[in-house]
């Protein structure tokens, strides 16, 4: 069993933000495999199982907040005793990667980002990553938080299903075991 993982913030207000990147892209690809969300109080988040490619494949979208997702991902590791190094990709959206660039990484340091400090000492660095960049010229002129928990631009917002394909590709590529770190842009 393989476990993707999206970082992002619960609720309606958060929508459409750029720190739901990663919600975005689970969203769209638990639609496209005919996954339903269920709410697992015990795992702390939204979750659907799908099958790819002859591999049993569990969605998940935590319920805690951006900033404390490691406790839904240790629980759901524990759980299914998955091995985060060789089962678990995380998608996260990435504030130093211009907006329509996608990265996967095999492991790394939280580079400041609150949610990926929360993993790193849940799980360890050792797990893989789909970055989904979220810079643009805007933000240079915000502080991080206000620039994340702001809402995609109406370009951008049209764009991210043209990026959904780059990291759909990348996702599956993890689930069938042929993971590469790799960055690939619109």
């Amino acid at each position: 069993m393989k476990l993707i993982f999206a970082q992002g913030n619960p609720g309606s207000q958060y929508d459409g933000t750029r720190h739901n990147a990663g919600f975005y892209m689970i969203d769209a690809f638990a639609h496209n495999h005919s996954g339903t969300w269920n709410e697992k109080s015990k795992f702390h988040a939204l979750v659907t199982e799908v099958a790819v490619e002859g591999e049993k494949v569990l969605l998940a979208k935590p319920i805690t907040f951006y900033n404390e997702t490691g406790q839904s991902a240790r629980a759901i590791v524990d759980f299914y005793k998955l091995n985060p190094s060789s089962d678990v990709l995380v998608l996260h959206d990435e504030l130093a990667l211009p907006f329509g660039t996608v990265r996967t990484r095999s492991s790394g340091s939280d580079a400041g980002n609150n949610g990926i400090k929360s993993l790193n000492a849940a799980l360890g660095r050792d797990y893989k990553r789909l970055r989904i960049g979220i810079y643009n010229e805007h933000r240079d002129r915000v502080n991080d938080v206000d620039f994340v928990i702001r809402k995609f631009s109406k370009e951008e917002a049209e764009k991210l299903s043209d990026i959904y394909p780059l990291a759909e590709k990348q996702i599956t590529a993890f689930i069938v075991g042929a993971h590469t770190d790799e960055t690939v842009k619109l």
